[in-house]
């Protein structure tokens, strides 16, 4: 009965916290959206005239992106700020091509949108003036069912992507989110990759971005670390790459104590939601322990990875033979910047804008 009572109250508990966050979470949103609101409702016809003279701008503080959006259809600027503002971007629009290109050279844009069929410049020269002033710079083309195949032939001249008016605003919020996300991925995948080897207690305040190769330690082509205890035993996990990439862990499967293993073999597994995402023994011999903390706390193997978020002890049979086939020391960080580079690459090219599932992961990484 005592048991049933603890279970019960860990579960309404568990319940409460999830509600006030939701709450919580919700509430926020809610606050966000109507500051948006409120800076829509202020006049946007600025007194630019040192700048351009169509400009309208909405300036959202803390923006997730910078967007400019240029169409001679009055209507459809008042949708892009309309629905862009209260998603969380800065938005300015134009009438024109050339009052564009103006803006484009004093200003930063993540994103230009631009119209094709419009007076004065069309939007095929506009794509062209964009890339060649700031080949940084995500350009989309808004277009209309007649003019698709042209819109098409403008990403050789270094259009993104194009999308068809007119648009609903729930289908112009997914698709400027989706673009934020991509964007984001192509910016991370050609920044340099920051890795060094520390110490296991430095891994646990490393900067966000940063990958950390265990000094002292082996690690394997799965991705799990290997590090030699005093009594002949090792101590297994998994290394800061793997948990970078795979993000929120879930729920921990570990192996068992007694459990004779080869290298290769299925070694110790985590589970989310419906994904699972499996590690391979490093080296052959028997699981003498696992660490039992990770049973109520999966998130030690993330914020300590070569500390207190090892995986298992185990009691090795062809040490000395198998320590050839892993890692240590700067091969580990020259390898890391391969396997980060890789990493990177296939994130960017993700069609739907989603994060690699863990099947994907599993199967280019820990195998």
């Amino acid at each position: 009965m005592t048991v049933l009572l603890v279970i019960f109250m860990l579960v309404a508990f568990v319940g409460i916290d999830y509600l006030v966050r939701e709450t919580s979470k919700r509430l926020n949103d809610k606050r966000l959206r109507a500051q948006r609101e409120e800076i829509l409702k202020v006049s946007v016809n600025l007194d630019v005239a040192d700048e351009v003279k169509t400009l309208k701008r909405v300036e959202v503080p803390g923006a997730r992106a910078r967007i400019l959006a240029v169409d001679d259809e009055g209507i459809v600027l008042d949708s892009f700020r309309r629905i862009l503002v209260l998603e969380g971007y800065s938005v300015d629009t134009v009438e024109n091509g050339p009052e564009a290109l103006n803006l484009v050279q004093r200003h930063d844009y993540d994103f230009v949108f631009t119209d094709l069929k419009m007076p004065i410049m069309d939007g095929v020269d506009v794509v062209r003036g964009v890339k060649h002033l700031r080949p940084d710079v995500d350009v989309v083309v808004i277009t209309g069912y007649a003019t698709i195949e042209t819109a098409v032939a403008t990403m050789k001249d270094g259009a993104t992507e194009y999308v068809q008016k007119p648009f609903s605003a729930e289908e112009l919020s997914e698709f400027v989110n989706k673009l934020l996300v991509k964007r984001q991925a192509r910016l991370e995948s050609q920044r340099q990759p920051v890795v060094r080897i520390v110490s296991p207690t430095q891994a646990e305040g490393a900067a966000v971005g940063e990958y950390c190769v265990p000094g002292g330690s082996f690690i394997s082509e799965g991705h799990a670390w290997v590090r030699i205890e005093p009594d002949g035993q090792v101590r297994v996990g998994m290394d800061d790459f793997a948990h970078k990439a795979i993000g929120t862990l879930g729920q921990v499967v570990l192996p068992d104590p007694g459990k004779e293993i080869r290298r290769g073999d299925p070694l110790f597994a985590f589970k989310r939601g419906g994904e699972s995402i499996q590690f391979n023994a490093p080296i052959t011999g028997t699981v003498m322990e696992d660490n039992a903390h990770l049973k109520s706390d999966p998130s030690l193997v993330a914020h300590s990875p070569y500390k207190d978020g090892w995986i298992c002890r185990i009691q090795p049979t062809d040490l000395a033979t198998e320590l050839g086939t892993l890692k240590i020391g700067n091969p580990v960080v020259a390898w890391y910047g391969e396997e980060i580079k890789r990493l990177r690459t296939l994130q960017a090219s993700q069609t739907d804008g989603q994060d690699l599932n863990w099947a994907t992961l599993e199967a280019e990484f820990l195998k």
